[in-house]
């Protein structure tokens, strides 16, 4: 009788052994496919916001090539809200957890932002 209900333990054991190593396993193996998407994200929306500005440098604010460029960077973080419900920041360096880029407070802080840099970057 003690040598059945010591296999029945053991045998629950090796089965929750088995099934921790398992859960181990798939958790870790999701994470860098997580920060794979993360950093894919922050690529595009880093891109298409260099795009941006390269478009009002070289062509004005209202021009063409600047809405245009507005729109890709509005897709890329749209893009990155509907997969992660965040969005990367690239004037705070951070990732933002509202969806507020069109807000008109976001907008002038990050007008200030650009404005700062391009005066600390004259002197």
């Amino acid at each position: 009788m003690q040598t059945k209900l010591q296999s029945r333990i053991l045998g629950a054991g090796k089965v929750m052994l088995a099934g921790a190593a398992l859960a181990g396993f798939l958790l870790f193996t999701g994470a860098p496919r997580l920060r794979a998407e993360d950093d894919a994200c922050q690529r595009r929306i880093s891109k298409a916001d260099h795009h941006l500005h390269e478009a009002i440098e070289h062509h004005g604010r209202e021009s063409k090539q600047a809405d245009h460029a507005r729109h890709e960077l509005h897709e890329a973080r749209e893009y990155c809200w509907s997969h992660s419900h965040r969005w990367w920041d690239e004037h705070e360096h951070r990732w933002r957890s509202e969806h507020d880029w069109d807000d008109p407070t976001t907008i002038d802080r990050i007008a200030f932002i650009r404005r700062a840099k391009s005066f600390t970057e004259r002197s």
